[in-house]
């Protein structure tokens, strides 16, 4: 019974798993740019990088990356770049809609139109002057979707028809500011409702929300009067009306004497 037991809890689960993996669409090509073999939260797993063309780079490694859970950060911080134009053939081998997801993160410069460039698909331009600091920051993860659909000998992207013969080639174009790069290459067979996203952006001012109602609140409460202890204490100077004719007193005891003196004189 027991044994039974066990068997029906593990199918279970796997069936769970296997579920919560199959509802990210099918995986055709999944490549981590400049970096190791990885397999992510969703149970993508991305082959390491062999393109010999260009540079592979781990300098992200240095910094944590936003909107992007630690296990699967690895996708974010290695990237490879090039001086020129570099990319990547990926083979496609049924009909059918899909979607490439490039996965970027600037981890080098600080500031907008340090790093900007094209993406081209087959040649025809996806992406015109990405500029991924300026679309999220530094240290921030960002997906860009580009779906297309192929149909016999023909790719249908952005309403244009181009010329398939069994491959997708993904061309990073060199721009006037500084060189293209990419952190990770995925294509899966779907829509983009099967594709599994990054979580939303911060809206400005979105982490000061709590605050700013905090200080409302403390506003909003009347302020506590401050207990008495007993009844307020009588000024003992207040009616005190003698101490203001000591002088007077004095001075008439001191002018009467000398003025009997001048009169003898």
């Amino acid at each position: 019974m027991e044994t039974l037991l066990f068997e029906f809890f593990v199918t279970l689960l796997l069936g769970i798993l296997c579920g919560e993996v199959s509802s990210t669409g099918e995986v055709v090509y999944a490549v981590n740019s400049g970096g190791p073999a990885h397999t992510d939260l969703n149970g993508v797993h991305y082959q390491a990088d062999k393109l010999t063309v260009g540079t592979a780079s781990d300098f992200g490694k240095s910094i944590a990356i936003g909107r992007v859970a630690p296990a699967d950060q690895i996708l974010y911080q290695t990237e490879r770049y090039h001086f020129s134009n570099f990319g990547y053939n990926i083979p496609i081998k049924e009909n059918g809609d899909y979607v490439l997801i490039l996965k970027f993160c600037e981890v080098y410069f600080q500031g907008p139109r340090l790093k900007v460039f094209d993406v081209a698909v087959n040649q025809h331009p996806v992406l015109k002057g990405l500029d991924i600091y300026e679309r999220v920051g530094r240290g921030i993860g960002q997906d860009e979707y580009i779906p297309f659909r192929i149909n016999n000998n023909q790719v249908l992207i952005d309403g244009e028809t181009l010329p398939f013969s069994g491959t997708v080639y993904v061309e990073f174009m060199k721009g006037y500011y500084d060189n293209p790069k990419v952190n990770a290459v995925l294509v899966m067979k779907g829509t983009l409702e099967d594709v599994p996203k990054l979580p939303p952006l911060p809206r400005p001012g979105e982490d000061n929300e709590d605050d700013d109602e905090d200080e409302e609140s403390k506003e909003d409460k009347p302020k506590k009067q401050r207990k008495i202890s007993g009844p307020k204490a009588i000024d003992p100077y207040a009616n005190d009306e003698s101490s203001m004719l000591i002088p007077i007193a004095i001075a008439i005891a001191v002018f009467l004497p000398t003025l009997f003196c001048l009169c003898k004189l």
